[in-house]
C-alpha cells in the first residue's frame, strides 16, 4: 500500500480529482425553476425592489439653491441574488443628480437620476428616473420678527404690552423667488388659558407668505427668545367705614377712622370706571369704649383683586348726653377723616325734632338708580382701508359686536343705535393679520362697555387685473 500512496501518479491523481470537485461545486446549481438540477449553468437572474432610496443633489450649496428634485426614489436592481441580497442590506450605493459643474445656468432642468458605488455586475432602474429641478441663485436678507398670542387665553381683566423678541431680527437664507414670497416673520408664543402673568420663553420662528403658508427657507436663529409682560389695570380709591348696628346707651361714637386712607384695586378698565370707593363694614352694637379692629374690606365682586384685604379701623367714643338720642340706629355713613354721622348734642330742648319726610314719589327713585341697556349685533365700520387691498374679519368673523350702556332710566331711554358707530382704523396696516382696538363713537357722558376691545381682522392684497 505506501508503494501506491508514495507514487508520483497517486498524487497526481487525487489534484486531479479535487480539482474536478471544486469545479463542479462552483459551477453546481442546487436547483432549478422546475425543481431540477443542473450543473454547469450559470447563477439565475433575480430582481429585487428598494424603497424610499433618499436622492443627493451634488452642487454650489454656496452659491445656489436647487429645488424640485424628490427626495427620495424607487430602485429596481437585477443580478444573481449571491450579489443582490448583500446590495439591498449594506445599501453602500447612492443614488444622485449632478449639477456639480461651475458653468451650470440658472433655471429649470430636466436631469437624469443617477446611481453610483453599485456592484457592475448589477443593473439599476431608478422610478422616476428624471427629474425637473429649478436652479436659483441663493439669497440671505434680515427680517424683523413679529411675535404672535392667543389673547383670548389670557386671564379676564388682564392685558398684555406688545411683546418682544430677542433678537428682534433674524437671517433667512433661501432661493430668491421664495425669499421674495416671504410676506410675514412670525414667532408663535405659546400660553395657557387663564394667563396672569408675565411670560419668558422661547418660541420657533416661521416665515410665511401672504396666505400664511410656511416656505421652505432657513432661518438664523431658528428660535428666539419672547417676553410678553401681563399685567392688569388698577385704580387707587378711598376706604369709607360704614357703621352698622345699634350703639349701647349712654356711648356716642366720637370719631371712626381707618389707617390706611386709600387702597389700589384691579379689574377691568370699565368696571374700575365705575368704582370711586371701598368701604369696611364696622358693627358698632357691641362697642363699649375705644376700640381698634381689623376689618375686611369690601369691594364689587367684579374686581380682581386689591392690594390689601384688611384695615385696622379706630373708634373714638365719648359718653353720650342722657337728654340726646345717642344710641342711633343702622347703616350711617361716616367719612373716614370726620366724626360719625351721628345726631349732634343740642341744647334747644324745646325745638323739636324733625322726623324724616317720606319721599313718595317712587317713580323717581327708579328712574336716578344705574340700570343697563345693551345693543346686540351692532355693525363693526372698516376705516382708512386702501382700495387695492381687502378687509375681513376673522373674529368676530361676522364683523358685528354688542355694547352694553350703564345710566339712569332717563338716560337710557334716549339711547338709540342710530346714535352709535362701531369702527376700527386699518390704515397704515400691512397686509396680514392684526389685532386692532374698537373704536366707539356715542352720545357724551355715556358709560359704556364692548363685548371685547379687540377684534382680529385680515388684509390681503388685491391681485392685480391682467390684460
Amino acid at each position: 500500500m505506501d508503494k501506491y500512496t508514495n507514487s508520483v501518479w497517486f498524487s497526481r491523481l487525487v489534484a486531479l480529482a479535487i480539482a474536478a470537485l471544486l469545479f463542479t461545486s462552483v459551477n453546481f446549481e442546487s436547483k432549478n425553476e422546475n425543481g431540477s438540477l443542473g450543473f454547469n449553468t450559470p447563477g439565475k437572474v433575480s430582481q429585487e425592489v428598494i424603497e424610499d432610496v433618499p436622492v443627493e443633489i451634488d452642487y454650489d450649496q454656496e452659491n445656489l439653491v436647487v429645488t424640485g428634485a424628490p427626495e427620495t426614489v424607487k430602485i429596481t436592481l437585477e443580478g444573481v441574488k449571491s450579489l443582490l441580497l448583500p446590495a439591498k442590506t449594506q445599501r453602500e450605493f447612492q443614488v444622485y443628480i449632478d449639477l456639480s459643474d461651475p458653468e451650470i445656468t440658472l433655471g429649470e432642468k430636466k436631469v437624469p437620476l443617477k446611481i453610483r458605488n453599485l456592484n457592475e455586475k448589477l443593473t439599476a432602474t431608478l422610478s422616476p428616473a428624471y427629474a425637473t429641478v429649478m436652479v436659483q441663485e441663493k439669497v440671505t436678507k434680515d427680517f424683523s420678527v413679529d411675535v404672535d398670542y392667543n389673547r383670548s387665553l389670557l386671564e379676564e381683566g388682564y392685558t398684555a404690552e406688545n411683546p418682544t423678541s430677542n433678537p428682534q431680527t433674524v437671517k433667512i437664507t433661501g432661493a430668491k423667488d421664495v425669499i421674495d414670497q416671504i410676506s410675514f416673520v412670525k414667532a408663535t408664543l405659546g400660553l395657557t388659558k387663564g394667563m396672569d402673568e408675565s411670560v419668558n420663553r422661547e418660541a420657533t420662528v416661521k416665515a410665511l407668505d401672504r396666505d400664511l403658508n410656511k416656505l421652505n427657507v432657513t432661518i438664523e436663529p431658528a428660535v428666539v427668545n419672547v417676553s410678553l409682560k401681563v399685567n392688569i389695570p388698577s385704580k387707587t380709591v378711598p376706604i369709607r367705614p360704614i357703621q352698622s348696628g345699634k350703639l349701647k346707651s349712654g356711648l356716642k361714637i366720637k370719631s371712626l377712622t381707618t389707617d390706611d386712607k386709600e387702597v389700589t384695586i384691579y379689574g377691568k378698565e370699565s368696571i374700575l370706571e365705575n368704582i370711586n370707593e371701598v368701604t369696611v363694614p364696622v358693627n358698632i352694637s357691641n362697642i363699649t369704649g375705644d376700640a381698634v379692629y381689623e376689618l375686611p374690606i369690601s369691594v364689587p365682586d367684579d374686581v380682581k383683586k386689591v392690594s390689601k384685604d384688611t384695615v385696622k379701623v379706630n373708634i373714638k367714643t365719648e359718653k353720650a348726653d342722657p337728654d340726646s338720642e345717642a344710641d342711633t340706629d343702622t347703616d350711617n355713613d361716616t367719612d373716614p377723616d370726620s366724626e360719625a354721622s351721628l345726631p349732634e348734642d343740642t341744647n334747644d330742648t324745646d325745638k323739636p325734632v324733625d322726623k324724616p319726610t317720606e319721599d313718595k314719589d317712587t317713580d323717581k327713585d327708579e328712574d336716578v338708580s344705574i340700570q343697563t341697556k345693551k345693543f346686540s349685533n351692532l355693525k363693526i365700520q372698516t376705516v382708512g382701508l386702501d382700495k387695492d387691498r381687502s378687509m375681513k374679519f376673522v373674529n368676530p368673523s361676522m364683523g358685528s359686536m354688542g355694547i352694553t350702556f350703564k345710566g339712569t332710566r332717563a338716560e337710557l331711554n334716549k339711547l338709540k343705535e342710530a346714535n352709535i358707530q362701531l369702527s376700527v382704523n386699518v390704515n397704515q396696516l400691512e397686509a396680514g393679520t392684526h389685532d386692532v382696538a374698537v373704536q366707539v363713537k356715542a352720545p357724551d357722558n355715556t358709560n359704556w362697555e364692548l363685548d371685547s376691545r379687540m377684534v382680529t381682522i385680515s388684509i390681503t392684497d388685491n391681485e392685480e387685473e391682467t390684460s
